[in-house]
């Protein structure tokens, strides 16, 4: 499910030939997704909520229409059946995202966490992740994996409630990781820059 995922999420998002390059990322129409989920949205709302302009508002718009993602209305943008069923498998990836507060673990001004499904096993280092992150807009990010029980950070700690316990037990709370589970939170200086970093790293242990 996912790997296809990734390849449909990657053709919406990528650049047709021979038109000019998109100015809006794969983080961009996942988000459009999150929120259309809630509630339909009208273009200036979305462009408002997702920090881009009026041209590549149209063209997210358009090409999720193309691909039989949503219809417009009055109301504005809503999800179709198919586009339910692909922020469905969204949901089953990354079933919480959240903003958290600053910590001795997430010590930026703006921290949101992604957890990911079952994918401990495809965190090496963490520094792939992290580069994602950055690159993303982060400032940083810490790559979690919870296995036996505990939550752990490659070369750093295999029982970081241990050293950071109050840290430690709003992730275990808010994110409720099982084992091979991955929590990733990105630090930024705005909530938005904090998420797209999160996704971004999320994203990258999906296999394409």
């Amino acid at each position: 499910m996912a790997p296809s995922l990734k390849k449909f999420m990657q053709q919406i998002a990528g650049k047709k030939a021979p038109g000019p390059s998109t100015t809006f990322t794969i983080f961009h129409v996942f988000y459009a997704l999150e929120l259309m989920a809630q509630k339909p949205l009208g273009r200036n709302k979305l462009a408002e909520k997702l920090s881009v302009g009026d041209g590549a508002v149209r063209t997210i718009i358009s090409r999720l229409r193309e691909a039989d993602l949503i219809e417009t209305s009055k109301e504005g943008c809503n999800l179709t059946k198919k586009g339910l069923e692909v922020w469905r498998q969204f949901e089953e990836i990354f079933p919480k995202r959240m903003e958290i507060p600053r910590s001795e673990l997430a010590e930026s001004e703006f921290n949101f966490a992604f957890l990911v499904k079952n994918s401990g096993v495809k965190v090496e280092s963490g520094i792939d992740q992290r580069d994602a992150a950055i690159i993303a807009g982060a400032r940083k990010a810490i790559v979690i994996v919870f296995k036996g029980g505990h939550l752990c950070i490659e070369f750093v700690s295999d029982a970081i409630e241990k050293q950071y316990p109050k840290a430690a037990n709003v992730i275990l709370e808010k994110l409720t990781p099982q084992n091979n589970d991955v929590i990733i939170i990105a630090g930024a200086d705005s909530t938005l820059k904090a998420k797209r970093g999160a996704f971004a790293a999320s994203w990258s242990l999906i296999r394409g």
